[in-house]
């Protein structure tokens, strides 16, 4: 029997690789026959930068960058060979603010810029950019502010990972589907947009590129724009390119099963996240789904998932179920009661 644990992280709880573990030990005691793989996941979003540094042979860095606000953050990236590794959301992330400080008329890409310049100094020529978890909505305006950024990157290669396809401005723009996540109200999704449609006017005539409806401009903030834009980035799935980088194909040959999951699975899983990258890349072995919360069942199992297994108790509470530990239990009896009820394994 072998068995590959390939999750997501469970956002705000537990990191990828912390789940996998968690679920691969469960699976090692129930049955200690099994060949067990632990292969954590991203999307480009939280998280991938761990998933990638090791299986790309590289190593983690840090720099001293600006977060949204202007404070000063120690942020991570990662260099394998003359490639790097950025998360965006190591300088920009929602998760260097409180709810309170959250406000993206005042949020800034500046950080990023400086990130780029400091792997750039580590010798990177090829950059794997991931978008998620972005607390701005400045289309990179504050990145391109970065003295000396725009001719540090000439000649390099940089490849966005998303999983979202939205253009720059309009209804399903960066500031009315993703500003009110950040912060924003009504008013300031107005006022955003009127930056983001004069912001795209001026990288028209600077770079000859009309970001407005291009699709995936407007992820991260309208960072995905600002790339495109001036450095010719292109934008690839970020499951599937992270799926390519570890080698997800040689992984699962010979496998009898394949348990992923995230923190809530929903019809926005069908969406490009991690689970359907997995499901739409497992050649046919059985893909089980093992998620914090999980709604929309009957699209899901439509989908192809074989099973669904729901980690958190339904009457739990969502700030309790997110508590590390609470959720580290509940990961490790689902597992348990579910193979054990199945009589799977």
């Amino acid at each position: 029997m072998k068995i590959i644990v390939a999750p997501d992280s469970f956002k705000g709880c537990l990191p990828a690789g912390e789940v996998a573990r968690l679920v691969a030990s469960a699976l090692r005691v129930r049955h200690p026959g099994a060949e067990v793989v632990e292969l954590p996941l991203a999307d480009g979003g939280e998280g991938t930068l761990d998933v990638l540094v090791r299986p790309l042979g590289g190593a983690l860095c840090r720099a001293a960058v600006q977060d949204p606000l202007g404070r000063m953050v120690s942020a991570r990236f990662g260099i394998c060979g003359d490639t790097a590794v950025i998360e965006v959301a190591e300088a920009c992330g929602l998760q260097l603010m409180t709810p309170s400080e959250r406000n993206p008329l005042q949020a800034s890409s500046y950080g990023v810029g400086e990130l780029l310049l400091a792997a750039r100094e580590h010798g990177a020529r090829h950059f794997l950019i991931g978008l998620g978890g972005t607390a701005i909505c400045d289309g990179g305006e504050g990145m391109l502010q970065v003295p000396g950024l725009r001719e540090a990157l000439q000649g390099c290669t940089l490849e966005l990972l998303c999983d979202v396809d939205n253009p720059f401005i309009g209804p399903r723009g960066a500031a009315r589907v993703f500003a009110p996540q950040k912060g924003a109200s009504p008013a300031d999704v107005e006022v955003l947009e009127t930056r983001l449609e004069a912001l795209a006017g001026r990288f028209c005539a600077e770079t000859g590129v009309d970001v407005r409806a291009l699709p995936g401009a407007g992820a991260a903030g309208g960072l995905g724009g600002a790339f495109m834009a001036y450095f010719g980035a292109s934008c690839v799935s970020g499951i599937d390119k992270v799926l390519e980088l570890v080698h997800f194909k040689e992984v699962v040959k010979g496998a009898d099963l394949i348990i992923t999951g995230e923190g809530k699975s929903d019809r926005q899983t069908l969406s490009g996240k991690v689970p359907l990258g997995v499901l739409r890349h497992a050649q046919g072995i059985p893909v089980v789904l093992l998620s914090g919360r999980i709604e929309d069942r009957a699209a899901l199992l439509a989908a192809g998932f074989s099973e669904l297994i729901q980690v958190s108790p339904s009457a739990l509470l969502l700030d309790e179920a997110i508590q590390p530990a609470i959720a580290k239990e509940n990961l490790r009896l689902a597992v348990s009661n579910y193979f054990k009820a199945s009589g799977s394994l």
